[in-house]
């Protein structure tokens, strides 16, 4: 910060090192979403026919099963 305002050495404007500027994960938390191993709470969807089961810890929606039509459930 050559000028003292923040610019950085090229002077391309206040925040603009790295860290700033993140892209759509901001705020979700370290393992939200839809990803493998995002935690508990959720459902399990089947890409077929769309019925939804409830998840549970322990038990990879990619593991069960579709009760209606025997698809592998994917995470909502």
């Amino acid at each position: 910060m050559p000028r003292g305002d923040g610019t950085g050495p090229y002077g391309q404007g206040p925040g603009t090192g790295r860290g700033m500027g993140r892209g759509a994960g901001v705020g979700r938390g370290r393992m939200g979403g839809n990803r493998p191993g995002a935690g508990p709470s959720g459902n399990c969807v089947c890409p077929n026919c769309g019925a939804r089961v409830s998840h549970g810890p322990g038990v990879p929606c990619y593991d069960l099963k579709c009760p209606s039509c025997g698809a592998k459930m994917v995470r909502e």
